[in-house]
């Protein structure tokens, strides 16, 4: 059994089970599936996310495999996600309490705690008129560039999202961001229980990335040239330089995100 706790828990719980107090915690559910459970609580007057796992099974472990998917065991993976983009000083969640025990990878009891992100909204909820009711092209231009420099440097530092899509991008501050033009976006980057932490990432588990990011703002009004910035935000070359060197990476991600497109558009 491996518990870590940060003090203010760690002195609540003492002597108590940790894993049973994390059960008996009381809140809003944000999301209860087979093996997983994630909620919002409240603990010393501050808010907080738990996300609680019961083991997958050893159906579910096979099912990934067969399929050429990692299965995901626990919150270990995101406990070490999050420390991996915190030591990579890109911004993310706060983690307060992480615990696992059990040798059985079917059955094995996990959780991880992490603060709650206050007064933030999800760059998909931020940016879903914009079709319709464009940003400045100040906003949209800082935007970009953050997310590519984001991007870049977690996959610099050998981190995969694996689920790369702009609803897990936390803005932080919306309102003073549009309304100062000074001000640069502040954003964190969340929800990594499938995160990859390697020494380097394979090409293929960076376009899935990428195109994953690509996909998600494929509808929300952007132009060529907005795509055009992201790909020299991202790679740090020009346009010419990056696509001269790196084409095929980039018609693998254009390919990747209208499969994707297509996949999740009605017929």
């Amino acid at each position: 059994m491996i518990v870590n706790l940060r003090d203010d828990f760690a002195k609540a719980w003492q002597g108590k089970d940790p894993f049973a107090q994390v059960q008996a915690l009381d809140g809003d559910i944000y999301r209860d599936v087979s093996g997983r459970r994630t909620l919002r609580f409240e603990f010393e007057g501050r808010r907080y996310f738990a996300k609680i796992h019961q083991g997958v099974g050893w159906a579910e472990i096979f099912k990934n495999l067969l399929v050429g998917k990692l299965p995901i065991l626990g919150a270990a993976n995101e406990w070490c996600a999050v420390a991996k983009l915190t030591e990579c000083d890109i911004q993310t969640m706060t983690t307060v309490g992480f615990g696992t025990r059990g040798w059985n990878p079917a059955k094995r009891e996990s959780f991880i705690l992490t603060e709650a992100l206050e007064d933030t909204i999800s760059l998909e909820d931020f940016c879903a008129d914009w079709a319709q009711n464009p940003p400045s092209k100040l906003v949209k231009q800082k935007l970009i560039d953050a997310l590519a420099k984001i991007a870049r440097k977690m996959h610099g530092c050998g981190v995969c999202h694996r689920d790369f899509y702009i609803c897990h991008f936390l803005l932080h501050n919306a309102q003073a961001f549009v309304e100062d033009t000074e001000a640069q976006p502040e954003l964190s980057l969340i929800d990594l229980h499938r995160a990859l932490n390697r020494r380097s990432l394979s090409q293929r588990w960076v376009v899935k990335d990428v195109a994953g990011l690509y996909f998600s703002a494929l509808h929300i009004g952007l132009s060529q040239r907005d795509f055009l910035r992201f790909v020299q935000g991202y790679s740090g070359k020009s346009l010419r330089k990056a696509f001269s060197e790196d084409g095929q990476f980039w018609q693998q991600v254009q390919e990747r995100a209208m499969k994707m497109d297509r996949k999740h558009t009605p017929s």
